[in-house]
């Protein structure tokens, strides 16, 4: 009799018959035993090893998440700016809190005598010997220049160029196409007194002949007179026909070269303030 694989085996005899073991069939079953406990061992292993290997992942994406859950602080746990690095160790640019001074005004130098130190003289306003305005070409006559400004005028402006403390009047006389005009520069101390003189004006600048202009606007006829002012200077203008025609007010040619020398006048006066401000703003200063 025999029993299954692992059992004992017996000998032909049966149990009453001498018992001699079946050593191959005990070795076949202790073998067999040994494989069962080696696969067992190799099952285990693999087994501890996926264990460790999802223990390892997971400390891996505990660490990631950790890692991104810090790059996402609220900026009120982001370092002070005082805790930053500094990116330069240079000094800071510093500036004056101080305004600098606003540049001169041209009109302040010729406003008044105290600042209109160039010399005042025939040409240093009415240079050249003609003037071009425009498509226009005047020639350039007499000139003249005088303390005595009553003895330039007509009427009473004398007098109230001598009231108002002019110190001197100057006069050139420009030509063209039989027109002529003479303009009459009178000098004072002050804006306030060439202001007042310009508005007071009454009669006007005698007309000046010679170089060439024959005697105009004298002995009754017509003509046409300016009076204005600026900074410290007045000027006045008297324009007519050198033939003694009277003046009318379709004369568009004697209106041309009255406002022509009165619009040169002023841009030379206001030039001579823009010269001396503009030395004063190169000045050092004191």
């Amino acid at each position: 009799m025999s029993y299954g694989q692992g059992g004992p085996s017996w000998g032909p005899g049966g149990p009453g018959e001498s018992r001699t073991p079946d050593w191959a069939a005990l070795a076949e079953a202790s073998a067999a035993r040994g494989r069962r406990r080696k696969w067992l061992l190799i099952g285990g292993g693999a087994l501890a090893t996926a264990a460790v290997a999802a223990i390892v992942a997971t400390a891996v994406i505990t660490t990631n998440g950790s890692s991104s859950s810090g790059s996402d602080k609220n900026a009120s746990e982001l370092p002070a700016p005082a805790e930053l690095p500094s990116e330069s160790s240079a000094p800071e640019p510093s500036f004056s809190s101080v305004a600098p001074p606003p540049p001169p005004d041209p009109k302040d130098y010729i406003a008044d005598e105290k600042k209109d130190r160039t010399p005042v003289t025939v040409d240093a306003f009415f240079p050249g010997k003609k003037l071009t305005m425009g498509d226009r070409v005047y020639a350039k006559g007499a000139t003249a220049r005088t303390s005595s400004c009553a003895t330039t005028t007509q009427g009473a402006l004398g007098s109230i160029l001598d009231s108002n403390g002019c110190d001197q009047v100057i006069r050139a006389t420009y030509s063209k196409g039989g027109t002529a005009v003479t303009v009459g520069l009178a000098v004072f101390g002050t804006e306030a007194e060439a202001k007042k003189a310009a508005q007071q004006a009454s009669g006007g600048i005698a007309s000046l002949s010679g170089a060439g202009v024959p005697t105009f606007c004298r002995g009754g006829s017509v003509c046409r007179r300016t009076a204005n002012s600026y900074g410290r200077y007045a000027y006045f203008t008297i324009s007519g026909y050198t033939s003694g025609k009277n003046v009318t007010t379709s004369a568009k040619d004697v209106y041309a070269v009255g406002d022509d020398l009165t619009d040169f006048t002023f841009r030379q006066i206001r030039h001579r303030g823009e010269v001396q401000a503009s030395a004063a703003a190169g000045a050092p200063a004191a």
